[in-house]
């Protein structure tokens, strides 16, 4: 390990820049025409997204397929390729960014690289096929700024997720990255760094919305001969992946806000706890904890200071109880991932019962970015109460599935209608869940809801990590209610009465009500029983637990008296409550639906009407997939 001076640290980043001003460039408002080598381009660079969602769909082999072509073709000299982070525009992907004229191509497949290289990077003529087509317009857009998906975000936590390699430590640098670790030990001391945090206004990330800068204030306060700074990376909600793109797009600035932190509080050990089930966000983990020791900037005396620090990562086995602070802290300490009562809190009492702190990754990730613009540039943007911007997963029943980053007080009409662009086959938007299982169903009377903390919480949800989940008029609310208990009840970890016996109760409720056996007197059962787990659970995941019944029995209460009072479901999604219909006029005799019932109950001869035998139908839905003339109905 070599101790860096931060003189090296500053020829490291001039060497970088060169290689990253023209993608820097690409952030601004601008695109140009492609002009291609051919007629005298000097340098280029393919940017290919590395994220897991364009990696699932053959990124990894796209990128390995341009380098062959680029080298194949003799201009390995002038031509870049480097593989990014997450774009973020997952229902896109896999995505190609092209350095410099900014021509972002869509849904590329690796078949694709020979072309993009010989046309545009050496002809200079941009492939129609493969840019995004606006839905409204029906024209092509060739650059990322001027797409609805882009066009209202702010990228601070996901500011290098889709511009750095995230294994090349020079290219974090590059962006001023380590500077603000530098400016901390050199010239600041840890009450000035924890003062910066909270003039900013920076508030946890992962749900309960704690001041930053207090919390590290506290943990500073305590005495003992050693502290812990933990990042929380175990990410479990339903539909979630914010976490996870920011630590494989954006490693290095985990690694180096935990520094801080650790300067900040007077700790010296750091400890990643992550869901194992994050490979490739493990992977680039690994590569920049390794190459911030062999630069210094994690170990002993980093850049030449008193300051020593480091990390290592611990894995977690995907119980979602152990996002709760305390559960995970026993969890890294090898025993059971159980919450314990509070006070004492981590910042007191935390890892082997030393003072610690915990910030999850979204929190952490802001934290560079704020020492070096200020906390006042930082706090300047968002509401009143909720500074900065937030992370969301858009996920569900709208056009444009992906990663998205904007200030607090965007509304919810905004994020689903100009950022999202709607809902899908231009169905009618019911409820978006915000929160993931514990947060709750808003409705259209809330579209124009400002998001921040305090508004989701008066609402009946909450911002939870940022996960956020959008249906349509073909969701049943009664079953997505009983969709996230569900996952909550096999979350648990049975500790508290509250959490273990009440939520099973209020599962059990819903149960019956979606299976057509519920009465009017379930409806009062679950408000009343839901009410009192929230006040009398041990820890977040209980008291937050009930809160998709109570905000669907708030806004949907019409559709649970349907279920009760008329045994139907609006939405045809409780199958207890639905039937498989074969219409006679539009039926031609195909056969093909009989053949595809796995239950042999659908009867007729070949091209004469068929028929549904309702007591053998198991309502798999197979019949109607398979049915190409649409005489297949629910009712």
């Amino acid at each position: 390990m070599k101790i860096l001076s931060l003189q090296d640290l500053e020829k490291i980043r001039r060497s970088a820049q060169s290689t990253l001003e023209l993608r820097e460039k690409s952030q601004e408002d601008r695109s140009e025409e492609p002009s291609g080598l051919a007629v005298g381009t000097k340098h280029m660079q393919i940017l290919v997204c590395g994220g897991t969602g364009c990696m699932a769909s053959e990124s990894r082999l796209l990128a390995e397929n341009l380098r062959k072509s680029v080298l194949d073709n003799n201009i390995a000299d002038k031509v870049e390729v480097v593989t990014t982070g997450c774009f973020g525009f997952c229902e896109k992907g896999p995505i190609v960014k092209i350095i410099p004229d900014n021509t972002f191509y869509t849904q590329v497949k690796p078949e694709d690289a020979a072309e993009i290289v010989t046309e545009h990077i050496i002809g200079g003529r941009r492939i129609t096929r493969l840019l995004y087509v606006n839905p409204e317009t029906g024209k092509t857009v060739s650059d990322s700024k001027h797409m609805d998906f882009y066009r209202k975000q702010m990228r601070i936590a996901l500011r290098n997720c889709g511009l750095i390699n995230p294994e090349d430590i020079q290219e974090y640098i590059g962006l001023n990255g380590y500077f603000s670790l530098a400016d901390c030990i050199l010239q600041k001391t840890p009450e000035e760094v924890i003062d910066i945090v909270k003039r900013s206004g920076l508030r946890g990330r992962g749900g309960g919305g704690f001041p930053t800068g207090l919390k590290w204030e506290l943990t500073h306060r305590q005495q003992a001969d050693e502290k812990y700074v933990v990042c929380n990376a175990d990410e479990g909600d339903p539909g979630a992946f914010m976490d996870r793109s920011i630590m494989e797009g954006d490693p290095n600035s985990i690694i180096e806000a935990m520094a801080i932190c650790g300067y900040a509080i007077g700790a010296s050990n750091g400890l990643i706890y992550i869901r194992a089930e994050y490979p490739l966000a493990i992977h680039r983990l690994q590569v920049a904890i390794g190459q911030a020791r062999e630069y210094g900037l994690l170990g002993k005396h980093i850049l030449g200071s008193n300051f020593s620090f480091d990390i290592t990562i611990r894995y977690g086995a995907g119980a979602f109880v152990c996002g709760e602070e305390t559960a995970l802290i026993h969890s890294m300490e090898g025993r059971r991932g159980e919450p314990t009562l509070k006070p004492p809190y981590p910042a007191e009492h935390g890892y082997r019962g030393k003072p610690t702190n915990v910030n999850n990754v979204e929190t952490f990730a802001n934290i560079p970015a704020i020492f070096l613009r200020g906390p006042e540039w930082f706090s300047s943007i968002g509401t009143e109460k909720s500074k900065g911007t937030k992370v969301f997963a858009l996920a569900g029943k709208i056009n444009n599935v992906g990663l998205i980053e904007v200030p607090m007080g965007t509304n919810l009409h905004e994020v689903i209608y100009e950022i999202g662009g709607g809902i899908k086959d231009g169905k009618k938007f019911k409820a978006v869940q915000t929160g993931g299982p514990s947060g709750g169903c808003l409705t259209e009377k809330h579209l124009d809801l400002p998001i921040d903390y305090d508004n989701l919480t008066a609402a009946g949800s909450m911002m939870g990590s940022g996960g956020m989940i959008v249906m349509d008029q073909d969701d049943c609310m009664v079953a997505v209610a009983r969709f996230y208990l569900d996952f909550t009840v096999g979350e648990s970890c049975g500790k508290c009465v509250p959490c273990r016996i009440g939520n099973k109760r209020l599962l059990e409720t819903l149960t019956k009500i979606t299976e057509g056996r519920g009465t009017m007197e379930d409806l009062s059962k679950l408000k009343s029983l839901g009410k009192v787990i929230k006040d009398t659970a041990l820890c977040g995941l209980g008291q937050t637990s009930p809160n998709p019944v109570l905000s669907t029995l708030d806004n949907f209460y019409d559709e649970y008296v349907e279920h009760v009072t008329e045994k139907t479901c609006r939405a045809k999604q409780c199958k207890a409550m639905m039937s498989y219909f074969i219409n006679i006029e539009a039926c031609t005799g195909c056969h093909l639906c009989a053949r595809n019932c796995p239950a042999d109950a659908i009867v007729g001869e070949p091209r004469k009407p068929h028929t549904i035998i309702p007591d053998k139908c198991i309502k798999c839905g197979m019949c109607m997939s398979r049915c190409k003339f649409d005489a297949i109905t629910i009712i």
